[in-house]
Parts: structure tokens; sequence; C-alpha cells
């Protein structure tokens, strides 16, 4: 999941992910050099911007020290919410599309305030849980509906498998109708094209990654065995004709 794009965003934009960014910190502080390198810019265009939100009438204040920097007033902050990182992951799919639809905006900041106001732990779980959920980025095909997720708890169990990083026991049937039971390390979630859903994980059967489209998926079992770690991009999507993009939180 990480951590929404603001390189190249407009001052407007990034003067409103500062006030957020300090939010969610709140009583915390930032350095201007930590603000510079986590929004793209140089110290000085911090400063300035800061500067420009303290005039406005934003009550951020400056903490001297060495390992002082910018803080906002902890009234401005949320206080911790009872979301869990797959709750919070479930809304960011569910307005995956906002951007298209009135209000985007607006939907994208409400979700960054239930992830900011999320304590720590959580919210970083969250954000890797939402790396590994990533969509078609086309529209929809006029008319397509979507598939059923498969048998009867399968969802559940890749969704507790992403979460938990655990092995996941497969009953896989191919496009012939042929069975196989097989081990898998999921790897991403992926809502593709025609309104179908799949998961990528690496196949200890094929030893390689593998697509596994979910209406396909006869029986799915969570294991104890935990996956070993393996880097998210070795998890590529390989689906024809498909453009993906993450989940975002932030």
């Amino acid at each position: 999941m990480a951590r929404r794009n603001v390189a190249g965003v407009n001052r407007t934009d990034r003067l409103y992910a500062l006030v957020e960014d300090l939010r969610a910190i709140s009583p915390r502080c930032r350095s201007a050099r930590e603000l510079a390198k986590r929004f793209e810019v140089s110290a000085r265009t911090i400063e300035r911007d800061i500067t420009a939100l303290q005039e406005s009438g934003v009550p951020i204040y400056a903490e001297p020290g060495r390992k002082g920097g910018y803080a906002i007033d902890k009234k401005m902050s949320l206080p911790p919410l009872n979301f869990t990182p797959a709750e919070a992951v479930a809304i960011a799919v569910a307005l995956s599309r906002a951007g298209d639809q009135p209000f985007g905006r607006q939907a994208r900041s409400a979700l960054r305030k239930v992830v900011a106001a999320m304590p720590g732990p959580e919210g970083e779980l969250a954000r890797e849980l939402a790396r590994r959920v990533q969509m078609v980025a086309e529209p929809p095909e006029p008319g397509a509906e979507i598939q059923p997720l498969g048998a009867e708890g399968i969802s559940r169990a890749i969704e507790e498998a992403l979460l938990r990083r655990r092995v996941l026991r497969l009953d896989y049937a191919d496009a012939k109708g042929a069975l196989t039971s097989r081990d898998v390390e999921p790897g991403v979630y992926l809502g593709g094209r025609g309104g179908f859903w799949y998961l990528v994980a690496w196949c200890r059967l094929r030893d390689d990654v593998r697509v596994f489209r979910l209406d396909r998926i006869a029986a799915a079992s969570v294991t104890a065995e935990r996956c070993p770690d393996r880097p998210l991009e070795g998890f590529a999507p390989d689906v024809p004709e498909m453009i993906v993009h993450g989940t975002m939180l932030d």
C-alpha cells in the first residue's frame, strides 16, 4: 500500500496534503527536510508552504531543537479509530473508482483521514495489504457484470491468507475442468476484466507464479505455514490485455 504519490501535484493539493500529514502524526512533528523528501520538493518550498498555511490560519507551529520540526495543534487531529486493516482496504476498494464520480476528491480525502487516524502498526498493515489488492485500470466494458468470487468461503480464505501472510491450499480447475490440488503463496488479489477476480500466487506445484481465476477455485483453506518473503514485484500479474493499478490508501 503505499503512500500516495505526491510528486508533481499542484500547490493547492500539496498544501492540503501537508496539513493531513501533520494532522496524522500530531502531536509529533516533522522537519522541513523530512517533509521535503516526502513530497519530493525542496526544503525551501516546504518552508514557504508552511508560512502560507500559517498565514491562512492553520495552527502549525515550529518545535525547536535537534529533533524539532513542524507540528499541528493536536485539536486538529483525530482520535484513533477502530477500523481493522481489512476494513480500511475494503473502503479503498469500494472507492477505487471514486475519481470518476461526483465528490471523488472528497472520497479520497475521507479515506486518507480514516487511515491517518488508525494506530501506527494497524495503518502500516493496512497499507501493505492494500499494495496486494490491484484493479484493472480501464473502465469496465459496457454491460459487464461482477462475476462470482467462487465457492462459499473462497474469497474469505484468500483475504485471510493475504492479511496473515499464510500459505493457501487450493483445489483448482483449469479451463478444461481438470482439478488439481496445490499449495500456493498468495501475492496479489486482482480485479480483472469482465468482472472476474484473480489470485496471483507462487504455485509450489509449478514452482512459478500462476494466476488463478476465483470462480475456478473449488476449495481453499488457510494453512498454519507462513509465506516466505518474496518481493511484491515478483507477482506482476501476467493476465493478457490487463493494465492494473494498486489500491491507494494515501
